[in-house]
């Protein structure tokens, strides 16, 4: 028979056991769990890439010799960086050139990557050249809602490297996958000339009218000290920074930092910072979203120049900027009623440099 002092001891040790037992359960569970959501992820992404190609495919199967001809080109090609968002001659095949099913293959890859959200806004510049036509008495050729072009870029498969490209006047979206993965898309840029419509059937209409308030509603929530160091300057440049380079450079950030910012204040500049990243979908989306917590939010800096009050002939721009990325909102052309916005990736805009030697080391 076990004394009481030898029961109590080898309860305690039955009892020790145990909890290291179940201690050893939970943080299997939790390793699983982990692994699992991390797996799940990877598999959603890759939906989303499989979709894209097959999408990508389906748009190249829809067009004739003639209209492939113009829709593709060898990833390499220098025509992959030459990105622009103003009116001018571009490559690709236009929305002008196709017919109904044509169109709709075209606009259903660009629906594979974009959200909900992010889909309208686009649908919705291109119908804005309607718009600037009859503002600027413009002809039909120069204004023309037909002039956004579809551009392929290597050949769409889930083993191989490729690309593509959606780009008119004020709608710039790149994109580019390796092993059917969505690597990278970006620059993608998005802007709407007028910014609010003054007159005219669709008076008042405003697409970007989320981007313009949650950059106020950042600014404004700053108290004299906060944005005494991220206005950086009474006047705000007459366009983006970065504009339309191969590379996105701003050699002095400024502004305030994300650490700086009270907890509030943070949910406010993630609520921006949201705006932009959200234009993807969500598998995407929280890819970007986990890169730069990896990156750091605390080093992600808001800086504002400009007007501090919104209306047109109140020019303004903001930006966030940090390790890896740089948005962009500039509001001063046209007396401050033209929008410009984009978002640029700065080590993977294009898919980066490393995707283009993987592409030129493998067999094509």
């Amino acid at each position: 028979m076990f004394s009481n002092l030898e029961r109590i001891y080898s309860n305690g040790i039955i009892k020790t056991f145990c909890f290291f037992i179940d201690m050893k359960r939970s943080a299997f569970l939790l390793a699983f769990a982990a692994v699992w959501f991390v797996s799940s992820q990877a598999q959603t992404r890759q939906a989303q890439t499989t979709a894209m190609t097959e999408a990508a495919s389906k748009f190249l199967q829809s067009l004739s010799a003639t209209q492939k001809s113009k829709a593709r080109f060898s990833l390499e090609d220098e025509e992959r960086f030459h990105w622009n968002y103003v009116p001018l001659d571009r490559k690709g095949i236009p929305l002008l050139d196709l017919n109904t099913g044509q169109r709709k293959a075209a606009m259903d890859l660009l629906n594979t990557v974009l959200s909900d959200a992010a889909f309208k806004k686009t649908n919705a510049i291109i119908t804005l050249e309607d718009v600037l036509r009859e503002i600027e008495s413009a002809s039909i050729d120069y204004r023309n809602p037909g002039k956004y072009y579809f551009t392929i870029f290597g050949t769409p498969a889930k083993d191989s490297i490729w690309g593509w490209r959606l780009e008119g006047h004020h709608v710039s979206l790149n994109f580019s996958s390796e092993n059917n993965e969505l690597t990278s898309a970006t620059p993608g840029f998005m802007g709407a000339n007028p910014a609010v419509v003054q007159s005219g059937p669709q008076k008042g209409l405003q697409i970007l009218k989320d981007e313009t308030e949650a950059g106020f509603a950042l600014l404004n929530a700053l108290n004299a000290q906060q944005k005494e160091k991220a206005i950086f300057n009474a006047r705000a440049p007459n366009d983006i920074v970065t504009g339309s380079s191969r590379k996105a450079m701003i050699n002095d950030p400024k502004g305030i930092l994300y650490s700086e910012l009270t907890s509030d204040q943070q949910k406010i500049f993630l609520q921006v910072l949201g705006l932009y990243i959200n234009r993807y979908k969500k598998p995407f989306a929280d890819q970007m979203m986990k890169d730069l917590e990896t990156a750091g939010l605390s080093k992600l800096q808001f800086a504002w120049a400009g007007a501090q009050q919104p209306g047109i002939g109140n020019g303004h721009y903001y930006r966030i900027q940090g390790p890896t990325i740089i948005i962009e909102y500039d509001n001063t052309q046209n007396n401050a009623n033209h929008v410009h916005t984009v978002i640029r990736d700065l080590k993977n805009d294009f898919g980066g440099d490393q995707l283009l030697e993987h592409y030129r080391s493998k067999k094509h």
